[in-house]
């Protein structure tokens, strides 16, 4: 991390900081951004990342594309109606997990305060980091520089003295902005917001509201707790609360996962066994890295099985040993999908997950007569090496290179 500036990046603290230890950081069109550091002839157009299939949906899309509407989880087809003159760029997931992590690190190295509420955003806590680093909203314009300068992409930082506060911040300076809520003036700054703002209101919840005559989270603070509770049960508390500008949540750093998983959304609903075996090894490849990158071995292996209906079936079996051999868990999962009895069922997605997680290195591992220490995972280490020295699915199993399915990653 560099030297601590005299200034904020862009001029001076924009708003009085004072009890505002909680940053929330977002990066600005992520996935888009990070696919425009190899494209920058496409800067300033419509961009749009997703998978290109009829079941397609938008991973990421750039602000010129969000102008026309497009928004990420909409189905591409609607995408493409509303803005037919931008490019689409199939998603690579590897890239975006390489500069998650780095961006991860630039926030660490300001303090171990760091909870990630995705791949692209996170809570920190710099009430420790001041002595050394400066106010709040110093830290966060270093931030924002730091991550410009090492990946040339930007963040939008919100400043608070809550977590609620600090991401509702975070979206009103988007893009690449930062916003400071003093923490005197949180009612003002909430009040006037749509009661769609608040966390936990979704379209339902919404239209609930709005049919009361509320429109505002100033609306909503007018309203008893007990007339929300009557109307919304335990919720109507909540809302009560955020509407106040209430959160007593703390930045809880290193949370550890309870499960690992992947999925995939077919383009065609498929009933060929082979097809599927497939996509189930590609599956426990990239759930094998994942669990290898963040130190984990999990135990029970569980397989998602939609069929053309949407019925949902799942399947699960907990192995003697942890594992974090993709060879291993592909095995469990195709057993679990014969057991199914669905392989001439057809499909429309599947998912391989591991769950009873635990870190690598307190799981033991017990040979068997004849077996070697060296195998599988040895080789597999192998290839996360190649991957992150010459790009994902570099090294792949034999059966997966071949045309892929034409899927959808989710």
């Amino acid at each position: 991390m560099r030297p601590r500036p005299e200034r904020p990046a862009g001029g001076a603290v924009p708003a009085d900081d004072t009890g505002c230890p909680i940053l929330h950081v977002d990066m600005d069109a992520f996935f888009a951004s990070v696919e425009l550091l190899e494209r920058p002839e496409l800067r300033g157009t419509p961009v749009i990342v997703g998978a290109a299939g009829a079941r397609g949906v938008v991973l990421s899309a750039t602000y010129e594309a969000r102008r026309h509407g497009v928004h990420s989880a909409m189905p591409m087809t609607r995408a493409r109606r509303l803005c037919p003159q931008a490019v689409i760029i199939p998603p690579g997931h590897g890239k975006y997990s390489a500069v998650s992590r780095s961006v991860m690190e630039i926030f660490r190295s300001i303090t171990p305060e760091v909870e990630p509420i995705s791949t692209d955003e996170a809570f920190l806590d710099v009430g420790g980091a001041r002595r050394r680093l400066g106010r709040p909203a110093e830290i966060a314009a270093m931030i924002r520089a730091e991550v410009a300068d090492r990946h040339g992409i930007t963040c939008s930082v919100g400043v608070a003295s809550s977590k609620f506060v600090a991401k509702l911040a975070s979206a009103q300076c988007k893009p690449d902005g930062l916003l400071v809520v003093p923490a005197g003036g949180v009612v003002e700054f909430l009040h006037p917001l749509p009661v769609a703002a608040l966390w936990g209101v979704g379209e339902r919840t919404e239209e609930a509201l709005v049919r009361l005559g509320i429109k505002t989270v100033g609306d909503l603070a007018q309203v008893p707790e007990a007339t929300l509770r009557r109307e919304f049960g335990a919720a109507g508390a909540h809302l009560a609360a955020l509407a106040w500008g209430r959160d007593e949540r703390r930045v809880t750093p290193h949370i550890p996962d309870k499960s690992i998983g992947a999925e995939e959304t077919f383009a065609r609903d498929v009933d060929d066994p082979e097809v599927i075996g497939r996509e189930l090894l590609r599956l426990s490849e990239r759930v094998a890295a994942r669990l290898r990158a963040g130190g984990h071995v999990g135990r029970t292996v569980s397989v998602k099985l939609r069929r053309a209906d949407f019925t949902t079936i799942t399947r699960s079996r907990t192995l003697r040993e942890a594992t974090d051999v993709a060879k291993e868990i592909h095995a469990t999962a195709r057993e679990l999908y014969r057991a199914a009895g669905l392989e001439r069922v057809r499909l429309r997605l599947v998912g391989v997950r591991v769950e009873n997680l635990r870190p690598a290195g307190t799981a033991t591992r017990q040979l068997g007569l004849g077996d070697r220490e060296t195998g599988w995972r040895e080789a597999e280490l192998a290839m996360d090496r190649a991957a992150r020295r010459f790009g994902p699915e570099t090294v792949r199993p034999a059966s997966l290179v071949r045309p892929p399915f034409d899927g959808m990653d989710v």
